[in-house]
């Protein structure tokens, strides 16, 4: 059993150096513009896609013969993923060649450094999920995965406008520009992968399995005394595990309304750090939020700069909330809070599923 599982753990390893060795020369060839050397990259995706098939069949012949369990049976569990990841990575690679032989032109060169800056971080962090799987090692696996991804979104988001400037400053063929963006986000995406052999890696060695997504909400109306912060601490009792919550204004009061802060007092709910805040609606505030709820108007009209992994809801909650005199009506109070409550409970069970705490 040790010999076929070394056999294989061995393919695994060599297909992972075949597929790092074809993106960096993927790299090369869109930075040179060699178009022999790109197809030469896109031919040599054909072996790796056959010994990525040799090692699912090797996987399934292992478990009819050996019938594993524990730490063994959850490494060919986890080969049987990274064949796939390894796959894709391979033909993020092919994509890059095919759109290299494409160009009408030479890389721009700030694009090229944006590009050699992409490429370099995220094949370090494929080598590195690689030699931790290969190793067996779950902590060089946690120390890849801590290297995160908001630094990469950062990087992406410069590039982005890297791209733009040249195509404003430059006039390069729009085709190119296209061709160019497609090849920055394929070498993300190999980041992404590494990202996922890490989690494969460290299931394998330790059983341990990815834990659910926690969601960044944020909810966002005028003035932050009202809706937005029963939003918020309906939220945080409700769903205390699934999400980390917050509530801004645009227009922030100075203080909570007094027959909202003793509405949720009374039923329950902690009011003790809340207060309204100011909405930053700046980029580097928002790339961690993964919701935006506005609670009056559209937010998106206040945001100079969306990011692009943050998602912006509008919500016409009920009874309107224009009508001040209203709020110290303790039937608006209840009617308020029951919409809320069951808008807030549809959307974290749309984020975390049924099990959502």
């Amino acid at each position: 059993m040790q010999r076929d599982l070394d056999a294989i753990l061995a393919r695994v390893a060599d297909l992972g150096a075949r597929v790092e060795t074809a993106a960096r020369a993927a790299v090369h060839a869109l930075l040179h513009r060699d178009r022999q050397k790109a197809a030469e990259t896109i031919l040599q995706d054909h072996p790796v896609n056959r010994g990525t098939r040799e090692v699912d069949r090797l996987c399934h012949v292992f478990v009819a013969r050996h019938l594993p369990s524990a730490g063994v049976l959850r490494t060919i569990s986890s080969v049987l993923r990274m064949s796939v990841a390894i796959e894709r990575v391979g033909d993020y690679a092919v994509t890059i060649a095919r759109e290299t032989v494409q160009l009408d032109a030479d890389v721009p060169e700030p694009i090229k450094r944006d590009i050699e800056l992409v490429a370099e971080s995220s094949l370090t962090l494929f080598a590195q999920a690689m030699r931790a799987f290969n190793e067996q090692n779950p902590e060089l696996a946690r120390g890849t995965k801590g290297q995160g991804s908001r630094p990469r979104r950062r990087t992406s988001h410069r590039v982005f406008h890297d791209l733009v400037r040249v195509g404003e400053d430059q006039a390069p063929p729009l085709a190119d520009l296209f061709a160019l963006l497609m090849c920055i986000q394929r070498l993300e995406r190999i980041g992404s992968q590494a990202l996922n052999i890490c989690e494969e890696t460290i299931f394998a060695t330790t059983g341990e399995v990815k834990q659910p997504k926690v969601y960044n909400v944020l909810f966002v109306d005028r003035a932050n005394d009202g809706a937005s912060i029963m939003a918020e601490a309906i939220a945080r009792r409700t769903f205390p595990h699934s999400g980390r919550y917050t509530s801004a204004g645009w227009q922030p009061s100075t203080k909570v309304l007094p027959a909202v802060r003793a509405f949720l007092d009374r039923t329950g709910h902690d009011v003790g750090g809340l207060a309204p805040t100011p909405f930053d609606a700046t980029y580097g505030e928002l790339e961690n939020v993964h919701v935006v709820v506005s609670l009056d108007g559209d937010a998106l009209a206040r945001i100079p700069e969306l990011p692009f992994h943050t998602t912006v809801l509008t919500w016409q909650v009920s009874p309107s909330t224009t009508a001040a005199q209203d709020m110290q009506a303790e039937e608006w109070l209840q009617a308020l809070f029951r919409d809320l409550s069951g808008r807030i409970q549809d959307l974290m069970r749309t984020l975390r599923g049924e099990k959502a705490d």
